[in-house]
């Protein structure tokens, strides 16, 4: 074999092995074969207190069920999660429950098939500030996630509470990650979004809760878990499954301390990448900070986010209730859900194995 010849056919091995080798670690290859029904269903979730229950579902579900029906897929902000949802690349998601309302709005297959959590979040002040009430707010600027996040319709439903209009402050939105610091360096006088973002302010010493949303709006619903229709039309029993999975470890979160405070410790471990002391911050001051339990959609306050975000301008007001919402799994969930016959000790064990 002449020396051309042998370079010739080494690089064609070469390239041959790189080009499989890119195959099966970017494209599943395995996985091109399976049926629909046999692929795990990806859910789309951001690493804030919100959406703790699809981690939760997941873990629970691996040490005791094995390999696990679902793949949590953890994004970095709401742009991103968005797009995975639209492309099709995940099938189920915590999203902005006014995002969803508005999606549905331009077309989107989408619906409400679950909350993600109740109340949950702070509005922020710096630890020195003068600021003692939503009047003190005037003139002052207000950081939240984006114009779609209920944490912006929370800002627009107390400034009217306080007779107020949104002109009175000046309203900008940033990613949460950013806020914190934001507020330390008092580039603004305000902030909210998903917790932990909001207690990591609190708890290294700069930021004052100026209120809980459960002391200015009682049962607030930032994020919910939503299902492409395709999904609701082919695989009703894997949704049904996701949906009693989340309220069962709503109820376990519900179930004592030590369940939460494992929960921080798992959950940041292997999905958040964060340190544990946030979440069990977060978790524990005050407990009823952000709560599990009664996940059940209610039609007067998706109403109230829809007629907030059509006096706000970001909804437009064109679908009903019943467009966007799948009251079916929810109520099947609530009828059977129960606290996960897995203990907190047992929790840590499978942690520290890990």
């Amino acid at each position: 074999m002449s020396l051309r010849r042998a370079l010739t056919l080494t690089s064609l091995v070469w390239v041959t092995a790189i080009s499989a080798g890119h195959v099966y670690l970017n494209m599943e290859p395995e996985k091109w074969f399976q049926k629909e029904e046999e692929r795990k269903m990806r859910i789309g979730f951001l690493p804030v207190t919100c959406h703790l229950t699809c981690p939760v579902t997941d873990f629970i579900d691996r040490e005791t069920g094995g390999d696990g029906r679902f793949e949590p897929l953890r994004f970095s902000g709401w742009p991103e999660l968005k797009e995975a949802f639209l492309s099709g690349h995940t099938r189920a998601t915590f999203i902005l429950a006014p995002m969803a309302i508005a999606l549905r709005e331009q077309g989107i297959p989408i619906k409400i098939v679950y909350l993600g959590h109740r109340d949950g979040t702070a509005l922020m002040v710096g630890k020195d500030s003068d600021i003692r009430s939503i009047a003190g707010l005037r003139g002052k600027t207000v950081a939240v996630p984006n114009r779609f996040s209920n944490q912006s319709l929370l800002i627009f439903r107390a400034l009217n509470n306080a007779g107020m209009s949104i002109d009175d402050i000046k309203l900008i939105e940033m990613p949460p990650p950013d806020m914190p610091a934001a507020l330390y360096s008092k580039a603004v006088d305000a902030v909210t979004s998903g917790e932990p973002f909001m207690a990591q302010c609190e708890l290294d010493g700069y930021g004052r809760v100026l209120y809980l949303t459960k002391d200015i709006w009682p049962n607030f619903i930032s994020c919910v878990l939503a299902v492409h229709e395709d999904e609701i039309r082919d695989h009703p029993e894997r949704v049904q499954t996701l949906v009693n999975g989340i309220a069962n470890s709503g109820m376990w979160l519900e179930d004592g301390m030590d369940k939460r405070m494992a929960a921080a410790s798992f959950v940041s471990k292997q999905y958040y990448n964060q340190d544990s002391r946030l979440l069990k911050f977060v978790l524990s001051k005050p407990p009823d900070r952000v709560k599990y339990d009664n996940l059940a959609l209610q039609k007067e306050n998706f109403e109230e986010i829809a007629e907030l975000g059509k006096q706000s301008g970001i909804l437009e007001g064109t679908v009903r209730f019943e467009d966007y919402v799948d009251l079916r799994f929810g109520a099947a969930a609530e009828k059977t859900k129960k606290a996960h016959d897995y203990g907190a000790e047992q929790a840590m064990k499978d942690l520290e194995g890990k």
